[in-house]
């Protein structure tokens, strides 16, 4: 049984090798401008993120603290968010095209992070809580909408409407506003969390839902365009690359590894800055 148990990946494998999947895809994402980067890097680099949502899932699953562990992802998402919105708002520190980085994962983590703890809930026979913590996450962007309507003078004002625009895409996230992301990772978050302890059908599960959203959507949206051809679908929207996860999914063998925590965690903003700052250095070079 023990041999059986260190067959396949552990925790901090699969968090590498996402890692370095995820470091070739901003590399691209970064650099694309200069035509050097050959798109494979983000046709491997679609791994990564679900590959992290599956890491994520086990350790909020296992952790011993989950209000230390949320509020890590929180603090991370929080502050990539806050400087993610004045680029957007304030037009500062973004690149001479006009570019700036849109990586939000950790947002979307944290939103999972209480839908899981709500499933948990739920399963525990706290209903109050459960539908408390669900509801709180999907209703969140309906609440603002009404009070916005209730208050529409608040849009009149420029420091009022800078201060909600601000709490809703940084401190208080909407599932319907984060740049990184989409509805169909959300929900394959949940699937995953969902469905733990039963391997095959979660991963399956897991996999119609990417196709779903990043294949058959996208090919539904895009089919009826004049140049269209179904080739496109793997050269120009492949982001259903990402389905492939599910076989790394399919080899982790439940044990954590060896972990590395602050690597992980701190080397997500610190990669993407130091990627951004080299690619504003290169566009002033090259313009």
């Amino acid at each position: 049984m023990e041999q059986l148990m260190k067959k396949g990946l552990d925790g901090t494998q699969l968090k590498t090798v996402a890692l370095v999947l995820m470091v070739l895809d901003h590399i691209h994402y970064f650099f694309e401008f200069t035509g050097w980067v050959p798109t494979w890097f983000s046709m491997l680099g679609r791994l990564s993120a679900p590959l992290f949502l599956f890491c994520t899932v086990e350790g909020f699953a296992h952790t011993h603290d989950r209000k230390r562990y949320v509020l890590r992802i929180w603090a991370i998402g929080t502050a990539m968010a806050a400087l993610e919105f004045f680029m957007i708002y304030a037009g500062a520190f973004r690149r001479g095209d006009g570019f700036y980085p849109q990586n939000a994962i950790f947002q979307d983590l944290v939103l999972l992070c209480v839908v899981w703890q709500g499933i948990d809930w739920l399963r525990e026979k706290k209903f109050a809580k459960g539908i408390g913590a669900i509801a709180a996450v999907l209703c969140w962007p309906y609440m603002v909408m009404a009070f916005l309507l209730v208050f529409p003078q608040v849009q009149d004002m420029p420091i009022a409407s800078a201060v909600v625009a601000f709490l809703m895409t940084s401190p208080l996230p909407m599932w319907t506003a984060i740049t990184d992301g989409s509805w169909g990772f959300l929900l394959g978050g949940v699937l995953l969390y969902a469905l733990r302890g039963h391997r095959p059908v979660q991963l399956g599960v897991w996999a119609l839902n990417a196709l779903l959203w990043d294949l058959v959507l996208p090919f539904a949206m895009f089919h009826a365009q004049a140049n269209f051809v179904w080739t496109q679908m793997f050269t120009d929207y492949y982001e259903w690359f990402g389905v492939a996860a599910a076989v790394l999914m399919g080899l982790y063998n439940g044990r954590r590894g060896s972990g590395h925590k602050q690597l992980f965690y701190g080397f997500y903003p610190a990669h993407i800055y130091l990627l951004y700052g080299a690619s504003c250095l290169l566009y002033n070079v090259m313009r």
